[in-house]
């Protein structure tokens, strides 16, 4: 008779994610993980396995999926410029609203592990260049439209805005100052007009 699981695979590795991006991969324990996804170590080994592959699953899932769902709803709710600002608008916002500074789940993590893994700077760069190819399809779009300027390079300016939302994102971790939040995002505007 095959083993039942009892615990919803998806949320267990949502909390797992959680605790990861919370503490990095170094802070976080096994009991950590234990105690957080609500599983006992022997089931959370069976389906999960190791730390290192409990954590880049949980990176992928925040890197691909998570990552995707959010890109697809700016794309549906706002028009290319503003589906821009948005983006730049949430950080900031998520920034400052986040008491405990985990900041970005892929920046903690570039900055953490990539020069160290080879596997997981691979997910890291796959999801940075979802994030420039996001912008770069959007900045076209806003060509298209007339709501972005056609002398704006589409290349340049999505690798600018790459750039500019990664610094945010790990200057929010110590420096969570809503002026200089706001003035990196500004930029980002200023690189679309």
């Amino acid at each position: 008779m095959p083993w039942d699981k009892q615990f919803n695979v998806d949320d267990a590795l949502a909390r797992a994610m959680e605790a990861f991006w919370a503490k990095g991969y170094e802070g976080v324990s096994m009991q950590d993980l234990v105690d957080s996804m609500g599983v006992n170590r022997a089931s959370m080994y069976a389906t999960f396995g190791d730390k290192r592959s409990l954590f880049i699953q949980a990176l992928r899932l925040y890197a691909v999926d998570m990552l995707e769902a959010y890109l697809a709803g700016l794309e549906r709710q706002y028009s290319p410029r503003q589906a821009v600002l948005a983006v730049f608008d949430d950080a900031v916002a998520s920034a400052l609203a986040d008491d405990a500074h985990n900041g970005c789940f892929l920046a903690n993590t570039s900055v953490e592990l990539s020069a160290h893994d080879p596997e997981i700077a691979g997910i890291v760069a796959g999801g940075l260049s979802r994030m420039e190819g996001f912008f770069h399809r959007i900045i076209h779009s806003g060509q298209a439209t007339g709501e972005i300027p056609v002398t704006v390079d589409a290349t340049e300016a999505s690798r600018a805005l790459l750039g500019l939302l990664t610094g945010l994102r790990v200057l929010a971790r110590s420096r969570p100052e809503e002026p200089l939040l706001r003035a990196i995002a500004r930029q980002a505007g200023a690189a679309i007009e």
